[in-house]
């Protein structure tokens, strides 16, 4: 095994196999809802009409509707905040229920979705 052991404030280690500035960085997220991989570089959803950057679900919900989104309450899966382009529509968007575990990968569903509209950055642009 080949890298860096780096120990953690509890003494607790991890091998580190491609090291990288931000692996020893801090882990917690700077930026609510971003990746904590070791290496992983932090993103934000940006609103392009307005060039926001998305930093709470209130915010996201008051641009997903006026895109024509709406709230989709699912009784089976409340751990998921839903939301539906229309009842003819296919289009799903779910999202974990906490801002905190809203990561990239939800973001992109979102701007594949919305190619016009958001987009995701690294929030240092």
């Amino acid at each position: 095994m080949s890298g860096v052991w780096i120990f953690d404030k509890k003494g607790v280690a991890r091998l580190i196999s491609n090291p990288t500035r931000e692996s020893f960085e801090q882990k917690d997220p700077i930026y609510p809802g971003t990746s904590t991989a070791p290496g992983a570089r932090p993103r934000v959803l940006v609103y392009l009409p307005t060039n926001q950057v998305i930093r709470s679900y209130s915010e996201l919900e008051q641009r997903l509707g006026e895109l024509g989104w709406t709230r989709y309450y699912n009784l089976s899966q409340p751990e998921l905040l839903q939301f539906h382009k229309s009842n003819n529509s296919v289009h799903l968007i779910s999202l974990p229920r906490n801002f905190a575990n809203f990561r990239s990968l939800h973001m992109y569903d979102i701007v594949v979705k919305n190619r016009s509209f958001f987009e995701v950055r690294d929030p240092s642009h």
